[in-house]
C-alpha cells in the first residue's frame, strides 16, 4: 500500500546541480525562486515526498530547505507548509514587459454576444453529471470525428422540431464554434476545385478572412429592403447567407430570394452555407424556418450554442448533404477535436428539455429588453430610427448622416463599447453608405442593462 504522502503530495520540478546533492538542489530551487519559475506563495512539496522523488535522502531536502528560509527565499510556518517568499521578482534581462491590461468598458453593447450571467449554471450541472454517471467509458476514448453520437442524436431530433432541418444523425459533424466549421467547409469547397463564395455585403470581416485563408475568393451580394439579392452569384461555387436574420442588417430573406437561393443551387450544383446564428430569438411572430428544410441536399445549415447558451463552450453543428459529412470529418483530421464531456452534456441538456427551457426565458428577458430600447430611443432621441427589431440579440439604429463616427467616438470616451455599421461593411460592395450603429442588448447583465441604455440615450443626436 503506498505512503499517504506518496498520493497527497505535489510535483515540482527540479534539477540539482553541482557539487554535492544538498548545495546542488539548494542552488536549484534559489534559482527557481529568483527567475519567477516558481512565483512568491507557491507551496513547495513536503521534504518527505521530494527526497522520494529525487531518490535522496530527506534530511537533504530538509536542510536545503531550512538554508532558503534563512536566506529569505522560502517561509516554512506549521501548518502551511514551505512556500516560496513574497518578493519583487526580477525577470530575466531582454524580456519583453508585460503589456498593460486594456481597460473594460463601463457598458459593452456590442454585437455577438448573450448575458454570460444567465448562463443556467445549476441545471448544466445536473446534466454534466447525468451525462458524466450514464456514458461508458469508451466516450472518454478518442471518438468519431463527427462527434458524439448522443449530441448528433440530440440535434437531430431538435433541430427537424424547432428549426425545421432535416436532419439524419449520420450527417451532422460538431465542431468547435462556427469559424471552426466555416474553415473545414472552406477547405472542402477548395478541395473539390471550387474557387469563389458569395458573400453579404454586411456581414463578419473574420468570416471572409477564413474562406480567403482556405484559398477562396469572395464576392459581395447586392443588398435592398429585401434582403441579400443572390442573383448575382451565378459565378460562384457557394454562397453564404443570415437568411433567418441577416446579420448585421436585422431583416430576413425574403420569401422569393429564399426561393430564389435554391433553385440557384440546384440549377449550378452549388452549395448554400446557412449560418443560422440567432434563430431561436424570434420575438413578435413564429420564428423563420430553417434554408435547409427547402433542400437538405444542396444547403449546409451551421447552427452555434455561442448565442444560446455561450461562446465559452465552443460547441456549433453542421447538418451537411450527402457525402459532405465524410469530406468535412476527414477536414477535421480524423478525429474528434471537441471536448466530449461537454458534447455528453450538450445532448443530456436538449434530451431533458433544459435546453428549450433556458431558450424561452432568454427569449422573454431579451424581447424586455429590446422593447425597453426601442421605447428609450423614441423618446430621447428622435432623430435615430430603430429597424431589425423581429429576432436576435441585437438592433440596427439609423442615424443622420454623417454622424456614425462621431456618435461612436463619443461612446468611447463616455465607457460605451459600440460598433458602427462600417465596421461590417464589405469594401467590394458597391453600396452606398449608411450611418448607423449595430447595438447589442444581449451582452449587459440584468443589473447593468438600464444604466447602458442611459449611455447610449446620452451620446445620441438629439
Amino acid at each position: 500500500m503506498a505512503e499517504p504522502w506518496a498520493t497527497l503530495g505535489i510535483d515540482l520540478l527540479v534539477e540539482p546541480t553541482g557539487p554535492g546533492l544538498r548545495r546542488g538542489l539548494t542552488d536549484a530551487l534559489r534559482e527557481a525562486a529568483r527567475s519567477g519559475r516558481l512565483a512568491p506563495g507557491t507551496r513547495l512539496p513536503s521534504s518527505r515526498a521530494l527526497a522520494a522523488d529525487l531518490g535522496i535522502a530527506r534530511n537533504t531536502v530538509a536542510d536545503a530547505y531550512a538554508d532558503l528560509v534563512a536566506e529569505g527565499w522560502l517561509t516554512a510556518r506549521q501548518g502551511s507548509g514551505t512556500r516560496v517568499a513574497e518578493r519583487e521578482v526580477v525577470p530575466p534581462s531582454g524580456t519583453a514587459p508585460h503589456p498593460r491590461a486594456l481597460t473594460r468598458p463601463a457598458y459593452d453593447l456590442r454585437p455577438g454576444s448573450p448575458d454570460l450571467a444567465s448562463f443556467p449554471r445549476a441545471e448544466w450541472l445536473k446534466a454534466a453529471r447525468r451525462a458524466l454517471t450514464a456514458a461508458p467509458y469508451q466516450a472518454l476514448d478518442y471518438g468519431d470525428p463527427r462527434g458524439r453520437p448522443e449530441l448528433r442524436a440530440a440535434l437531430a431530433g431538435y433541430l427537424s422540431r424547432a428549426r425545421g432541418v432535416r436532419a439524419d444523425p449520420e450527417r451532422i459533424v460538431v465542431c468547435g464554434g462556427f469559424a471552426h466549421g466555416l474553415k473545414l467547409l472552406g477547405t472542402v469547397l477548395r478541395a473539390r476545385g471550387a474557387r469563389t463564395v458569395a458573400v453579404e455585403s454586411y456581414g463578419l470581416d473574420a468570416h471572409w478572412r477564413i474562406l480567403a485563408g482556405c484559398g477562396l475568393d469572395t464576392v459581395p451580394l447586392p443588398f435592398d429592403r429585401l434582403g441579400t439579392d443572390p442573383g448575382e452569384s451565378a459565378a460562384a461555387e457557394a454562397v453564404l447567407l443570415t437568411p433567418a436574420h441577416q446579420f448585421p442588417m436585422g431583416v430576413p430573406l425574403h420569401r422569393d430570394r429564399r426561393a430564389a437561393v435554391v433553385d440557384w443551387a440546384r440549377r449550378t450544383g452549388g452549395l448554400v452555407l446557412e449560418d443560422d446564428y440567432d434563430g431561436e430569438f424570434r420575438y413578435d411572430r413564429q420564428p423563420v424556418g430553417a434554408l435547409q428544410g427547402l433542400d437538405p441536399d444542396r444547403v449546409v445549415y451551421l447552427g452555434t450554442a455561442s448565442k444560446s447558451l455561450a461562446p465559452g463552450l465552443r460547441l456549433a453543428w453542421m447538418v451537411l448533404p450527402p457525402g459532405l459529412a465524410e469530406e468535412a470529418a476527414a477536414a477535421k483530421g480524423g478525429v474528434d477535436t471537441c471536448g466530449a464531456l461537454d458534447q455528453l452534456t450538450l445532448a443530456e441538456f436538449l434530451a431533458s428539455a433544459a435546453y428549450d427551457r433556458h431558450v424561452r426565458a432568454t427569449r422573454l428577458r431579451y424581447r424586455r429588453r429590446r422593447d425597453a430600447l426601442v421605447a428609450a430611443v423614441a423618446a430621447r432621441a428622435p432623430e435615430a430610427r430603430v429597424t431589425g427589431i423581429a429576432a436576435g440579440l441585437h438592433v440596427l439604429l439609423r442615424l443622420p448622416p454623417g454622424t456614425e463616427q462621431s456618435v461612436v467616438q463619443a461612446a468611447h470616451w463616455r465607457g460605451l463599447a459600440l460598433h458602427g455599421l462600417a465596421r461590417y461593411s464589405n469594401p467590394a460592395a458597391p453600396a452606398e453608405p449608411v450611418d448607423a450603429l449595430v447595438v447589442g442588448y444581449g451582452t449587459p447583465p440584468d443589473h447593468a442593462w438600464s444604466g447602458a441604455l442611459d449611455a447610449l440615450c446620452a451620446v445620441l443626436p438629439g
